[in-house]
This record gives C-alpha cells, sequence and structure tokens, in this order.
C-alpha cells in the first residue's frame, strides 16, 4: 500500500509526522512519501521520500495557493493512502475521496477549542468561529476512511461522529534522550545548576511568569531557554526582566542541541496558562524531560496532576504565580537526591507506558486494517 503524508504547514522534520509516523511506517515496508511545502527541496532520508511544493509568503498565500500544490502533487503521486496533518487540508482529502482514495486525517489539536482560546477575536466571534469549524469538521471527517488523535481527549471528541477513531500519543521515543541522564549522572555535584524550557515561546506559554520566577530563585541557578520566541516584541519585552539575567538563550535547536541542554539541566518547566486547549492536551516536552530523566515542574491542570503525582516525577505548580514556579525551582535544586529520584521515576514511566514505541503499534494496526 503506497502512502503519501501531506502538510502545508509542518517542517520536514516535524518530530510527530516525519521522526515519528513516517519513519516508523517506512521500517514497517510501506512504501511513504512526505509532501511538505518548505522550500528546501527535494530529498530521501531514512527509508522517506521528502516532495517539495514549495514556500509562499503568508498565511493566505498557505491556504489559498499552497494547499492546491499539495492537492495537484498528492494526485500526481497516486498513492492508496492520504494521511492530512493540517486542517486546512480537510478540502483537499475530500477531494481525495472523491478520486476513490483512501484518506486518513491527523488531529494534532482540538480545532474548536483552540477557536475558543482566541481571546483577540472577541467573545462572540469566537464562539460563532468555534461552532462553524466544528460542524465543517464534522461534516469532512465523516468521509474519511479513519482518525489518528493525539491525545485521548481529541480521540473522544471524534468518535462522537465517526467510528474509527485512534488516539496515537505524541509520546518520546525510548534511547532518544538517555544521553541526557547519563551525562548529568556524570557531573560533579558542584558544578553550576540550571533549569530549562524547551519549546516554542510565547505569553500563553508561560515565559513571563518564568523569567519572573527567575528573580526570586535564591541559589546560582540559571535558565536554559531553547526555542523562538514568537513575537520579537514579546522577547524584547521579557529581555527588560531582571530575570533575564539569569537567562542563557539558545534559540532554535536541534535534537541533539536540546539532548545537551538536558543533559546540562536539573529540571524541566512546562507551566503552560490554564487555556481551554491546553487543559486536556499532553504536551510532548513534559514526556520528553521524563524521557531525558529530568524532574518537570508543571502547570497544576488536574490531568498533569495524575500523570505526574501517578509517576512521583516532579511538582505541580500555579503556572501564573512566578513565585510558586520559584519555589518549586528552589526545592529542586535544593533537594538534589530527591530530584534525582523524581527524574528517575519519571523515566521509568516513559519506558513503562509513556512511550513512542507503543504508540507505533497502534498507528501500524490502523494501516493494516485500512489496508484489509
Amino acid at each position: 500500500m503506497k502512502v503519501v503524508h501531506l502538510t502545508s504547514a509542518h517542517p520536514r522534520y516535524d518530530t510527530r509526522i516525519f521522526h515519528k509516523q513516517c519513519r516508523s511506517l517506512a521500517a514497517g515496508g510501506y512504501p511513504v512519501t512526505l509532501v511538505v511545502a518548505d522550500g528546501e527541496g527535494d530529498e530521501e532520508r531514512d527509508g522517506v521520500v521528502i516532495v517539495d511544493v514549495g514556500q509562499l509568503p503568508g498565511r493566505l498565500n498557505r491556504i489559498l495557493k499552497t494547499t492546491q500544490r499539495v492537492f495537484d502533487q498528492a494526485r500526481r503521486l497516486d498513492a492508496d493512502l492520504y494521511h492530512l496533518h493540517d486542517p486546512e487540508l480537510m478540502p483537499v482529502g475530500q477531494r481525495l475521496k472523491r478520486l476513490g482514495k483512501r484518506v486518513v486525517y491527523d488531529a494534532h489539536e482540538d480545532l474548536p477549542r483552540q477557536m475558543l482560546a482566541k481571546h483577540y477575536l472577541g467573545k462572540f466571534t469566537r464562539h460563532v468561529l468555534s461552532r462553524g469549524v466544528e460542524a465543517y469538521q464534522r461534516r469532512a471527517c465523516r468521509r474519511f476512511d479513519a482518525i489518528v488523535a493525539a491525545t485521548p481527549y481529541i480521540r473522544d471528541r471524534f468518535g462522537e461522529f465517526h467510528p474509527r477513531v485512534v488516539d496515537v500519543n505524541n509520546f518520546p521515543m525510548l534511547g532518544e534522550l538517555d544521553g541526557a541522564l547519563d551525562a548529568r549522572l556524570a557531573a560533579s555535584p558542584g558544578e553550576s545548576q540550571s533549569v530549562c524550557y524547551v519549546g516554542g515561546i510565547a505569553e500563553v506559554r508561560g515565559i513571563r511568569e518564568i523569567i519572573r520566577a527567575m528573580e526570586g530563585v535564591g541559589h546560582d541557578c540559571r535558565l536554559q531557554l531553547a526555542g523562538d520566541f514568537k513575537t520579537l516584541a514579546l522577547e524584547q519585552e521579557v529581555m527588560t526582566y531582571a530575570g533575564w539575567a539569569r537567562v542563557e538563550a539558545h534559540g532554535y535547536l536541534d535534537r541533539a542541541g536540546v539532548r545537551r541542554v538536558m543533559a546540562g539541566s536539573v529540571a524541566g518547566l512546562v507551566t503552560l496558562h490554564p487555556i481551554i486547549n491546553y487543559l486536556d492536551a499532553l504536551p510532548v516536552k513534559m514526556f520528553e524531560y521524563m524521557s531525558a530523566g529530568l524532574p518537570v515542574i508543571a502547570s497544576d491542570f488536574p490531568l498533569w496532576r495524575e500523570i505526574v503525582e501517578g509517576s512521583d516525577c516532579g511538582l505541580c505548580v500555579d503556572p501564573l504565580d512566578p513565585e510558586a514556579i520559584a519555589e518549586a525551582i528552589e526545592y529542586i535544586v535544593s533537594h538534589p537526591e530527591r530530584a534525582r529520584e523524581m527524574g528517575q521515576n519519571g523515566q521509568r514511566a516513559v519506558v513503562e507506558r509513556y512511550n513512542w514505541q507503543q504508540e507505533e503499534r497502534k498507528l501500524l494496526d490502523t494501516y493494516r486494517a485500512l489496508a484489509r
């Protein structure tokens, strides 16, 4: 069964799309092509053929013109099954169904709830958009052959109207971050302490509170910041905070760079704000911290608290309270043996439950069912 994955918005080496799904399918014997729109050209890597339709400037171009390019390329490839990774590709999926193709939609986010989190739109506009997106999504996705959901919550939402939905969670690949724990265990106790934040940097991801928290940490502790700021204005603002003097900003890092940052840290921060589409999310970075043997300092959401306290792998705090974040950092820095124990507990939980190898089986089972 010839398989083509389609994305008009994600980078070619997106962890979920390329490193996990496409590589797993290629290793499972499927001929896999990934269509992207990043302007970096065609290539073949790890058994996956990558075809680039070119990058156009602006979101409107991406939605109107890039999606057409993606469809044209998808039709030329003439695959048996197409796997879509962006909401804007739902119309492409409908067109492919009319050509008699099998189509899988990958719901990375709960799109209607995501609309409700866009507070700059105004309350009335948000709710109208959310209802409209919900209605269109139901109508479009009913015709698709399967839905792959990034979390159990999204799975249940799609399960209300689709008979074949599976949650394929974005858990870490076993072994990828083991070197971070090995390096940390080999470090001498007197070395300077750091905590890290890895991922996209935005207001709703708690960057203001994290930098403010660094002002209140009594120990000689630094923040390793790995990721790109969503806006230049936000970056310039937080650089004026007193806590910025304790920040080492690395910008975007590849996987090797992420491993180095985690290896030099004693805890990982994932203190996202309590907006509606985060409350039931499963943040990739939290599980990557756990995989690297780092205790986590996480937002005190019920689902996250269940995971963190259930695995005894970190501390949950009010993400809007810089003092609470600072106290959690202080505790971990001041109790190295307890921190090491929490880190090892988190890594054990990943090995036993929260890992890609288990999720991979669900993806392959879904494909085998569709092949039949």
